[in-house]
């Protein structure tokens, strides 16, 4: 009997998140969201992952806590403001204050460990190398170093029983380019968030470095945005 195809999505609530569950769902695999509570200042993301993942009828939706405040080291898990312009020309090449340490690698070991325990082989994650804030646990070599780990990190693994991919659909597409796919695939995208200081009845901060790619993104795909904004960036 052919083993049934299931899978662990992880699900911030963002664009990226989204499409990528919707191209998990379109290639067949049953989904498993994973959601995290880690002490991110914009938490509201996870009203949007709540929705997406019950628009995509996922076979189950978790959500984890983990209290990165404790650690901190980022704009969005401790006191430290998040950076702000009011143009969408390109960001800065270095590392933003907004990157979370090691949070994907967090994230992906979590994602892991479902995986085992619900005996699925396929890992998905929304990340991309191309319209993104320099993370570097946002890069292919960064995928392909942790997936060769994974194969070893698991008793599945050694026993033959898992062949774990990551699976990283977006890594080269622009924002433009994902959204469009969405769209293709029947995402509705006023339902996700992307902000990283959102007012405190969500509305989302137009200035950030996450709301500025989104709004280019919709800009280069000739489409409009449909979520709220307290103030849109510069064009």
């Amino acid at each position: 009997m052919k083993k049934k195809l299931q899978a662990i999505v992880l699900l911030s609530g963002g664009i990226d998140s989204a499409t990528t569950l919707a191209i998990a769902k379109t290639m067949g695999f049953d989904v498993y969201a994973l959601s995290f509570r880690y002490g991110q200042r914009h938490a509201v993301e996870l009203k949007s992952a709540r929705r997406i993942a019950k628009m995509n009828r996922v076979i189950r939706h978790l959500i984890l806590d983990i209290d990165l405040q404790k650690i901190g080291g980022s704009a969005l898990t401790a006191d430290i403001n998040v950076p702000k312009r009011k143009s969408t020309v390109p960001l800065r090449k270095n590392i933003p204050i907004t990157y979370v340490p090691a949070r994907n690698t967090i994230f992906l070991s979590y994602a892991l460990a479902w995986a085992e325990v619900v005996g699925a082989d396929d890992i998905f994650i929304g990340v991309n190398v191309l319209d993104y804030s320099g993370y570097p646990d946002c890069r292919p070599e960064y995928i392909a170093a942790y997936q060769k780990m994974a194969g070893l990190a698991t008793k599945a693994g050694v026993e033959g029983k898992q062949k774990l991919k990551i699976h990283a659909p977006l890594i080269k597409m622009s924002k433009a380019q994902i959204i469009r796919r969405g769209i293709q695939l029947g995402v509705n995208y006023s339902l996700t968030h992307s902000c990283y200081d959102p007012s405190e009845s969500g509305e989302a901060c137009g200035e950030c470095d996450s709301c500025r790619l989104r709004l280019k993104g919709f800009k280069d795909a000739g489409l409009e945005d449909p979520v709220k904004y307290k103030k849109k960036a510069c064009r």
